[in-house]
């Protein structure tokens, strides 16, 4: 099949097709988001989502190692544990590694996001109020700035994205994703009601930048700001509504079909 000759229908059709595929709790062993499935309360599962996400690239199986790292240095209690620690709580958190996110990275995360719970009313707070009319881009540059008004080394500021600065924010977008979409596949959580999923972009990587351009969903040669733009654009013809359901195509297509 050469999948730029198929149709607008065709192609909306078998990307439906394989987002009913890979939408699916069975993938759930082999992603990141088993992590925050270990929670029920939405302050835990926003805020270890949000880690998560945060140490989510390179190879997946130590991802969802040293993100359980990351559950059992708080105790297995996020939130309480971001609300409530003490300075000497956060000592064991110093030995932390994930590639170039360390300890003293970890620790300015962990102090910032008490920041957030006691004087911003929680991430979604945050998130949903900068929002525009169709996207959550300025969102998350809004989000960082704040994120960062606490004395923080320049170094940890690299770890969360800013789309306005030309980034296509990956990892932060595929967070708002977890958050947001809520449909009956029990994949996504869906615990954030004050955002439409319209307003969603999808985690625009490597692998799924390339698929997007074998299927003609993408022209741009770079994964950044302007290609998301572009993507999103073209995946919002498809379903206005919920445009990043394709993000289980995209990814389903590239990680388990080679394709």
């Amino acid at each position: 099949m050469n999948p730029k000759q198929l149709t607008k229908s065709q192609l909306k059709e078998f990307l439906n097709l394989k987002v009913s595929e890979y939408n699916n709790p069975r993938f759930i062993a082999f992603d990141p988001i088993q992590i925050p499935h270990q929670f029920t309360q939405k302050e835990d599962i926003e805020i270890i989502a949000f880690l998560t996400a945060t140490i989510a690239w390179g190879n997946r199986k130590s991802i969802i190692n040293n993100a359980s790292k990351l559950t059992e240095l708080m105790g297995n209690a996020p939130y309480d544990f971001v609300c409530n620690h003490q300075d000497n709580d956060l000592i064991p958190l110093e030995s932390f590694v994930h590639r170039t996110f360390n300890g003293i990275d970890l620790i300015y995360f962990i102090k910032s996001l008490q920041n957030i719970y006691k004087n911003h009313q929680g991430l979604e707070n945050l998130f949903a109020k900068n929002a525009t009319k169709d996207s959550l881009q300025n969102s998350i540059h809004d989000f960082k700035k704040v994120f960062f008004e606490l004395p923080h080394l320049p170094r940890t500021t690299k770890h969360v994205s800013d789309p306005l600065k030309g980034s296509a924010a990956k990892r932060i977008n595929m967070f708002l994703r977890w958050m947001v979409r809520k449909d009956n596949a029990g994949v996504d959580f869906g615990i954030w009601q004050s955002i439409p999923t319209s307003k969603l972009s999808c985690p625009l990587d490597v692998h799924s930048g390339n698929i997007a351009r074998k299927l003609g969903l993408l022209k741009r040669k770079q994964n950044d700001a302007k290609a998301l733009l572009e993507l999103d654009t073209n995946l919002r013809k498809f379903d206005a509504l919920d445009p990043v359901k394709y993000d289980f195509a995209l990814f389903g297509l590239g990680a388990f079909e080679k394709f």
